[in-house]
């Protein structure tokens, strides 16, 4: 009796795996036939038994599950159907269809980045461009890049509860931007070329083709990450956790003068230009020689009040960087501003022609003094505020050869 039991269950065994047989193959002929519709119905009619089959069933299971989920464009399920496959079968130690996978799970990531980088740059649908840049991360998590891309276009397209979705994501993986490109010298045009990556580039070198191979750390993006998810917390009116997000970026990454700048631009979006001061003092301390923080300084202490303080920052950075054109301009604002109260007091003495006489005397003093600024401003980076200005003062100081032909230039330029 015992004996009888055992050939009926040997008999069941047997049938189930000519059913399951037949069963792949008709997802086989459905796929041939471009019918998708079929060939996912007659998988999942499967799903439930294909844990109790043969490896070499389940192999082809998954890897034809894959292939129907990519021909209906269900990429994430037929790329985990794909990885399900590649797990398995690293798992028993035997490859049947992993070789024939790879390159169909390859060539569907390709067409899902294809896909966002053609919403993206022609069709300017950032929105979408966003989900399909998230896809290819998600479809290939390796290609963190693309995770940036997704919060790149979500921003651009102001979708900024997913932008700040993918910038999280970022932060938590970890995800600096850095990457090693591999560059070497094409001999035939002298020109060094990036090459994509370390076996190509070396096979380039190996077949004499290319000389010279080197390697460059591209900048990190850390900072505009950050920076970017704070600034669309300020967007959604989530002020503090702006402030919170950029200053625990900046604990981390004290000498970081990128993420101090960008904590610093942040303070200027809030009207706080009291802690963007601050700010800007102690990223001199990091870059002594970056003239634009001392340009930067020079903006905050004029506008709070501070002239003295401001000449001298503009002062610094000019001399940093002699070609500054816009330090020459605001310096020679900053003089101009001593104006003020002498045409003040100019007002005060309408009929005192002694005393108005002394101020006017001062009033050309100053327009001398900011001469020399505001003409190097106008001989660096010619505008109508360097013009207009130029032709008042030169009015002013009764050089009428350069009166005339300033009042010329702005008709001109007007």
């Amino acid at each position: 009796m015992r004996k009888q039991v055992l050939a009926i269950s040997l008999g069941l065994l047997t049938l189930g795996s000519f059913a399951q047989k037949k069963e792949l193959k008709s997802i086989e002929k459905a796929l041939k036939n471009n019918d998708f519709t079929g060939a996912l119905t007659i998988v999942n009619s499967l799903d439930a038994s294909i844990e109790s089959a043969d490896d070499k069933y389940k192999s082809k299971y998954y890897f034809l599950k894959g292939q129907a989920f990519a021909g209906k464009k269900e990429y994430q399920k037929a790329a985990d159907a794909f990885n399900q496959l590649f797990d398995f079968e690293k798992k028993i130690g035997k490859e049947r269809y992993s070789g024939e996978a790879r390159p169909k799970l390859d060539k569907l990531i390709q067409s899902v980045s294809e896909r966002a980088v053609n919403l993206y740059n022609k069709e300017k649908n950032y929105d979408e461009a966003s989900k399909f840049f998230y896809l290819t991360y998600k479809l290939s998590p390796r290609d963190t890049a693309f995770a940036y891309n997704a919060a790149v276009s979500a921003t651009q397209a102001k979708n900024y509860d997913a932008a700040i979705n993918y910038y999280k994501e970022l932060i938590q993986i970890g995800y600096t931007g850095k990457e090693v490109q591999y560059f070497a010298i094409n001999k035939a045009t002298g020109k060094e070329e990036n090459l994509g990556n370390k076996v190509q580039r070396d096979a380039m070198v190996k077949s004499g083709k290319y000389s010279t191979p080197t390697e460059k750390t591209t900048e990190g993006r850390s900072a505009t990450i950050i920076k970017n998810f704070g600034l669309i917390l300020k967007e959604q009116g989530k002020t503090d956790e702006a402030i919170v997000a950029i200053s625990k970026a900046r604990k981390a990454n004290p000498k970081d003068l990128n993420l101090l700048l960008n904590e610093a631009q942040l303070y200027i979006e809030l009207g706080k230009m009291d802690k963007f001061g601050e700010l800007m003092t102690e990223a001199v301390s990091l870059d002594p020689n970056n003239p634009t923080l001392y340009y930067n300084l020079g903006v905050v202490n004029f506008n709070q009040g501070r002239t003295e303080e401001a000449e001298k920052y503009y002062k610094k950075a000019i001399e940093i960087k002699p070609d500054y054109a816009d330090a020459y301009m605001n310096l020679s604002v900053v003089i101009l501003d001593k104006e003020k109260a002498i045409v003040e007091e100019m007002n005060k003495n309408l009929s005192n022609f002694k005393k108005y006489d002394e101020l006017a005397l001062k009033q050309k003093e100053v327009y001398k003094e900011a001469l020399p600024y505001l003409e190097k401003a106008d001989s660096l980076n010619r505008s109508l505020d360097t013009v207009k200005s130029l032709m008042s003062i030169y009015e002013v100081l009764e050089m009428e050869g350069k009166s005339k032909e300033f009042r010329g230039l702005y008709k001109s330029m007007k």
